[in-house]
């Protein structure tokens, strides 16, 4: 029976209380959804509902009524009433008979094209502008799904190591990173910036709760376009007080990093199988310092080192590689930075006064942490303000930190969408940024 008004009064239920259901209980249960496909048998269809889950078979008799043409379209909104049945073809091992349909709404013109086949090949370029069309692809939404979860799992794994969640604004007064790319506002009358990062408030915030991490957007003003590089993402960041050494936030990424993969295999693993994504397992993860790996790499794949002072993509690539076929590692800490090429912020190391105690995690040949031992004395920050060409007074409430006193501390951010396109072997990152935001792109 087709249903297009009328009050059903059952309530819904979800795949997995579907599943659970025993006995009569599979009677008349009612669920809702969207037409995600439909497979015309003749007298008979399978309806494929899309739901919050997944998808869910249901078997509906046709009946040549009128309103059937209107009601079996993709990406009708609808409530199936039936009775749930074992089928061990179909998807999560069971099907729904459908006795009744009441039609929620229906599209007022079709899509583009057809998102229930399992590869769309669309280009990025076309993908983008419909981007909420395409997530309608069961494969595609698996992309974002995948993404909450690796949020949750953090966000899990930091409470339980008594991480107190904050909330830093992102209009500030001035940026975390110094450079140049900072987008700029006018704010009532007053210079003002969006965060680059929420660097100074999780500092600041040491002394208070001891440990802190922020999960949010930061921005940056890069005019370049690569596939690497969005102009928002969003940062997973934490910072943590009393360390004896970077090593200790070392220990802690790398204690996140396990929980996080065990947690997508143990709750995302339909996510798991339908990207096709087999999950690293980390033992230990290798630390080489920044001079050393750039010498392995020109000694074993004869290579010229051109830039002393930081790392070319491609030597990420043949740093991630060796440790690889070495180690056997998918990722791989490389520590001692230049000075040159960090914040002001970074603590110097003591045994060599051109590098720093701050180190970036490479995974499968691309940086997607960079972290290390922040300055906590007032002094120390002051003078290194004024080496890297700093005006200390345009960082007066951030150096209230130093004054007041703080504890030895570090800290580390990673870019979620890096992480994620690394964990799916994507090879552009905006197709692991629901809404990405480049240099050429506003919309949707």
């Amino acid at each position: 029976m087709v249903k297009v008004n009328g009050e059903i009064k059952n309530g819904d239920l979800e795949i997995e209380q579907l599943i659970s259901l025993k006995g009569d209980a599979r009677k008349g249960v009612s669920v809702h959804g969207m037409i995600y496909n439909i497979r015309d048998m003749g007298d008979f269809a399978f309806v494929i509902l899309r739901k919050i889950g997944g998808l869910i078979q249901c078997v509906y008799n046709k009946t040549g009524d009128e309103e059937e043409k209107e009601i079996l379209k993709e990406e009708n909104s609808v409530v199936i009433i039936g009775d749930v049945g074992d089928e061990p073809r179909a998807v999560n091992g069971i099907e729904i008979v459908v006795s009744e349909i009441k039609l929620l709404s229906s599209p007022a013109e079709e899509l583009p094209f057809a998102i229930n086949k399992r590869n769309l090949n669309i280009s990025i370029e076309n993908e983008l502008p419909i981007r909420h069309i395409v997530l309608r692809n069961e494969k595609r939404r698996s992309i974002f799904r995948l993404q909450s979860g690796i949020v949750q799992a953090f966000r899990k794994y930091l409470e339980q190591n008594n991480f107190t969640e904050i909330f830093s604004p992102k209009i500030v007064a001035a940026g975390a990173e110094g450079g140049a790319n900072i987008f700029k506002l006018e704010y009532f009358g007053k210079k003002a910036y969006l965060a680059q990062s929420p660097q100074f408030y999780k500092q600041m915030l040491i002394p208070v709760y001891e440990r802190v991490f922020e999960i949010g957007p930061v921005f940056r003003a890069e005019k370049h376009e690569t596939v690497r590089h969005l102009n928002e993402y969003i940062g997973v960041d934490f910072e943590m007080g009393f360390i004896k050494s970077f090593y200790d936030i070392i220990n802690m990424e790398t204690g996140m990093l396990k929980f996080a993969f065990q947690y997508l295999k143990d709750n995302y693993n339909d996510c798991l199988k339908k990207l096709n994504v087999e999950l690293p397992v980390i033992n230990e993860i290798p630390c080489v310092k920044f001079k050393d790996a750039k010498e392995m790499v020109a000694a074993k794949y004869n290579r010229k080192i051109r830039d002393p002072y930081d790392l070319e993509p491609e030597e990420e690539r043949l740093i991630s590689q060796l440790f690889k076929e070495e180690h056997n590692s998918d990722f791989v800490f490389v520590t001692h930075y230049p000075i040159k090429k960090r914040p002001f912020y970074a603590m110097d190391d003591p045994e060599n006064e051109k590098y720093t105690l701050s180190f970036d995690l490479l995974y499968n040949g691309m940086e997607i942490t960079t972290g290390g031992q922040r300055i906590h004395d007032y002094q120390t920050q002051v003078d290194k303000m004024i080496s890297k060409g700093l005006e200390p007074k345009d960082f007066e409430s951030y150096l209230m930190l130093h004054k007041q006193g703080c504890p030895p501390h570090g800290g580390l951010g990673m870019g979620l969408e890096r992480f994620l396109m690394k964990i799916i072997d994507e090879k552009n990152i905006r197709s692991t940024s629901m809404f990405p935001r480049d240099i050429n792109r506003l919309n949707p």
